[in-house]
């Protein structure tokens, strides 16, 4: 469904607040009215007839309007502020959903700047367009109301000069797009550059990051000049609209006045023409033609397209990655580096993980733990090497992996809100207590008052926060759970409850950041990252072939295994 067809659904719900608009700005409309009719009459009846008071008469009229009409133009904004909030309700909604779901890398951007764009455009346009409508409607009545030939020599142009303005709106939109994208790209390229200019130069690549730059600058005038281009088309609709009327009454002036119209219409009709037509033209040319084409550009990011309901064949709940004999996660020759110049963190990293293994990463500081765990969700993109999850590339694996990290995320809302943020349908609520209690949320849950309690994050714990933050990556359906030192805030019991949960959680494969060396005694495999010499494998074989692992375990190698069976 295009943008067009989704407005008017948009629009039908919202008759009554539409309603409210064309009321108030009929009201206001009535002065256009008046400006040329009352000042028609007060030269006609009333000045050039010898009759002051007749004129003064309606002068006032058109006085009062000019109050009236201002009562209006209060009231509409008012108005089109509950026709436009809903709007940018959505917006945000949509926005956030992507960012959270779908780990949308655009979503921040989306929120703080595109939507506000979106908005204040869309009510720039409701305005205007509004404004031109009515203002158009109310001058053409009292053009035919002073006289008809007044109206046949104003209209034709009137209509031309829209007409023309309306044929260049889409591809005005179309070559604002590519001006914005090329600008967009540009700025990224800049971002880059700014902070690695010390890496550019060690390695000599200035040749090379000033052609990309080139690439970018030329691309980007190219646009900008194809923009400029739709300019004159722009001022020529203007013209033909507001200012060749004006010639034309003045032009046609003897023939008018020799065919009954009198001085005084044709004085109202410049005035209709010059203080309502043109000005209100004039915005909507300059609204629509820019902030038009840039809004809808803005909702053409904000909004993805509707993709068709396609019926699927009923599937058991709980994850089901393909192929089922790929590995949960296979790395191969993994290597990554903090720029071109830093040391490598990770080294030729090899690693194949079982559907259902729990994998516990340890390493002095610096050894890259995180780092690994943020090429696994995707936040980052190796230098070399293959990275797949149940045999699918990382970059096109977002639904099978879910990221715990370290500061957890609580929003405001209700606590089941909270919970079940990565289910895109309803949960069950025996589902719900049933993941808090092998989490451990449960006494939490019942001391807040219950899955529809409302939560504020400023009042929980840092433990609290993880522990939600660990129950709703439990009710993800991804199968891979990435827990980045997600248990640093909980003491040693709490921290084994919910490991141990997320290691029976049916379907699931576990890499845990190990915040205590005892959760990789609960491992079935452990990773000793250690630059080149990173090493994987149980618990028992590390204590035996590994001195840094032995080294890292200290006190806890004489502790009796507790390994998840």
């Amino acid at each position: 469904m295009n943008l067009r067809q989704r407005a008017a659904r948009y629009a039908r719900t919202k008759g009554r607040v539409l309603v409210r608009l064309g009321a108030w700005s009929v009201l206001e409309a009535g002065q256009t009215f008046l400006a040329g009719y009352a000042l028609a009459r007060a030269l006609d009846a009333g000045f050039l007839a010898g009759d002051v008071r007749t004129g003064m008469f309606w002068l006032g009229s058109a006085g009062a309007a000019v109050v009236v009409g201002a009562v209006g133009t209060g009231r509409v904004y008012g108005v089109v502020s509950a026709l436009v909030e809903p709007v940018r309700d959505r917006l945000v909604t949509g926005v956030v959903r992507r960012g959270v779901r779908e780990a949308d890398p655009g979503a921040l951007s989306g929120l703080t700047q595109q939507v506000e764009i979106a908005r204040d455009t869309l009510a720039g346009l409701v305005l205007v367009s509004r404004s031109f409508l009515f203002t158009a409607v109310g001058a053409l009545i009292g053009l035919f109301s002073l006289d008809p030939l007044l109206l046949a020599v104003v209209l034709p142009p009137l209509l031309a000069g829209v007409a023309l303005f309306a044929a260049t709106l889409r591809p005005l939109a179309r070559r604002q797009e590519a001006f914005l994208t090329a600008d967009e790209a540009l700025a990224e390229d800049l971002n880059a550059v700014g902070p690695g200019l010390r890496d550019i130069t060690a390695t000599g690549a200035e040749a090379q990051v000033a052609e990309n730059l080139g690439r970018r600058l030329r691309a980007e005038l190219r646009t900008a000049r194809s923009l400029a281009r739709w300019s004159p088309a722009r001022v020529a609709a203007l013209t033909l609209g507001g200012e060749v009327p004006v010639i034309l009454l003045l032009v046609s002036a003897p023939w008018l006045l020799r065919r009954g119209v009198t001085p005084g219409a044709l004085l109202g009709a410049l005035t209709y023409v010059g203080q309502s037509l043109y000005p209100a033209l004039q915005n909507l040319v300059h609204g629509l033609g820019t902030s038009g084409a840039r809004l809808t550009v803005v909702l053409r990011r904000l909004i993805p397209p509707e993709k068709p309901a396609v019926e699927k064949a009923p599937r058991a709940s709980g994850p089901s990655p393909e192929p089922q004999d790929a590995p949960a996660l296979a790395l191969s020759d993994l290597r990554f580096a903090y720029g071109p110049a830093s040391e490598p963190v990770l080294h030729g990293l090899d690693l194949a993980l079982p559907p259902g293994t729990h994998l516990a990463v340890v390493g002095p500081s610096g050894t890259g733990k995180s780092t690994l765990t943020a090429l696994v969700a995707g936040l980052l993109t190796p230098d070399a090497g293959t990275l797949h999850l149940h045999g699918h590339p990382a970059p096109d694996a977002t639904a099978l992996r879910t990221l715990i990290p370290q500061e957890a995320y609580v929003h405001g809302g209700t606590l089941a809100e909270n919970l079940t943020l990565h289910r895109p349908d309803p949960v069950p609520e025996d589902e719900l207590l049933a993941a808090a209690e092998a989490v451990g949320l449960l006494p939490l849950l019942r001391k807040l008052g219950g899955p529809a309690a409302h939560v504020d994050p400023s009042a929980l714990s840092a433990g609290e926060r993880q522990l939600i933050a660990l129950t709703r990556a439990y009710l993800s359906p991804a199968p891979l759970a990435l827990l980045d030192e997600a248990t640093c805030h909980l003491d040693a019991e709490a921290e084994e409850r919910a490991e141990r949960a997320f290691a029976a959680r049916p379907g699931g494969t576990l890499v845990v950041v190990a915040h205590r060396m005892s959760s990789a005694r609960r491992a079935d495999l452990v990773l000793v990252l250690d630059g080149p010499r990173s090493v994987c494998g149980p618990h028992t074989e590390l204590l035996a072939s590994s001195p840094l692992y032995r080294d890292l375990m200290g006190d806890w190698a004489e502790v009796p295994d507790t390994r998840v069976g």
